[in-house]
């Protein structure tokens, strides 16, 4: 069975499989979210096959129900579950980490295969290629801030300064921990984990569906 949790909000549910991190998907609804989390397995596999992991998702458990807010309907997760209070052994951090070093790559891919202007939304609106990817690392600078890694903006053509901060994030979600945020007011690991790795993953389709 696979391991989802709900996130409820005023309108608007997400479905996260919790040992998949960054695989999670809206819906209008819990069951309307499940069926979108299923929709996105052929996407989501070639990110587990970039970490070295099988996966082959059965039926889903839904293992908790956590209250959303108007981040959910805006379409962002938000909601720590209770799950991401459990203690994590090291097989475990090491996998998030797998997952998220993978989705990094396939982003960084995805990227160089897209041309600089991207196709506009349904309202004409969106970033461009660029912007996206900014925003995505500056997204990721501030979430990192919630493990107590801190790291001064800079442009998105130094690789050695996102480098350097992404590594510090792994080596924070790399190793056993006791559940709780590593800093006061931060975030748990788990759910540091999945947050990053969801965001890159939304704009990695984003820009896959918008290039074309």
């Amino acid at each position: 069975m696979t391991d989802v949790y709900l996130e409820i909000g005023p309108k608007k549910v997400f479905a996260c499989a919790h040992d998949w991190p960054g695989w999670c998907r809206i819906g209008k609804g819990e069951e309307d979210a499940l069926e979108n989390l299923v929709r996105y397995v052929p996407r989501y596999r070639l990110i587990a096959e970039r970490a070295g992991l099988p996966f082959d998702p059965d039926a889903f458990t839904v293992v908790e129900r956590a209250r959303g807010g108007t981040t959910t309907d805006f379409g962002a997760i938000e909601a720590i579950p209770e799950l991401d209070s459990r203690p994590v052994d090291a097989a475990t951090a090491e996998r998030d980490v797998a997952l998220l070093r993978a989705a990094w790559e396939v982003f960084d891919e995805v990227f160089t295969g897209s041309p600089e202007e991207l196709r506009k939304g349904p309202r004409g609106g969106g970033r461009d290629r660029d912007k996206m990817a900014s925003h995505v690392v500056e997204a990721e600078r501030a979430y990192a801030r919630k493990i107590g890694v801190r790291h001064r903006p800079f442009p998105l053509d130094d690789l050695t300064a996102r480098g350097a901060m992404r590594q510090e994030i792994t080596a924070v979600l790399g190793v056993p921990s006791d559940g709780s945020p590593p800093v006061p007011g931060g975030w748990p690991p788990r759910y540091t984990a999945r947050r990053m790795a969801w965001h890159v993953i939304d704009h990695l389709w984003e820009m896959e569906d918008r290039r074309d």
